[in-house]
């Protein structure tokens, strides 16, 4: 079984799509861990990244490429990735939604080093309004794709009030109804 986890920004996706796969004995990618690699090595922030992106094809070509023959060549992994549906089409979609101020908050509180324009709360969020319409607009442009759109997933779980356990079991109980 494939299984790619989208979600906004903060819903918990990377810590959903690892405690899942550890659950089912599966491998777990992310490509939001991919693309801080590609900031640091090119010592800008993730915000940074995203806007070039919007301009450079490069960052999104390696991203795509790397779903696509990660898709091809295993059958058994979890992967977070916003547009993994989209590059892995045969794997059950799940779509994580989570509130702004929440997604701001657990951003905030997490204090990635690569995150460093996340200087108060107010400044997360603002960053992660920015984040989501350059997202939007460079998926908008490149593949014609709205990834906040529903009607892409199989399983969709809103993270605002929910404990990460309780968003892994609710996805678990879910995938055991599926098999």
């Amino acid at each position: 079984m494939i299984i790619t986890i989208s979600g906004k920004p903060g819903s918990g996706k990377s810590t959903v799509a690892e405690l899942i796969a550890k659950r089912l004995s599966l491998k777990h990618y992310s490509i939001g861990n991919f693309m801080r690699e590609i900031a640091k090595e090119k010592g800008i922030s993730l915000l940074e990244l995203g806007k070039i992106a919007e301009k450079e094809r490069w960052v999104d070509d390696e991203l795509d490429k790397r779903q696509i023959e990660l898709g091809g060549r295993e059958d058994g992994f979890v992967i977070d990735s916003r547009l993994g549906f989209h590059f892995i089409p045969k794997s059950v979609k799940i779509f994580l939604d989570v509130n702004l101020d929440e997604s701001a908050k657990r951003i905030f509180n997490e204090k990635r080093k690569d995150e460093k324009d996340n200087l108060s709360l107010e400044k997360t969020k603002e960053n992660v309004k920015k984040r989501m319409k350059s997202e939007m607009v460079r998926y908008k442009k490149y593949y014609g794709l709205n990834y906040y759109d529903k009607k892409h997933y199989d399983f969709v779980v809103d993270t605002s009030e929910v404990s990460i356990d309780k968003v892994v079991g609710t996805v678990v109980g879910w995938l055991k109804t599926k098999s």
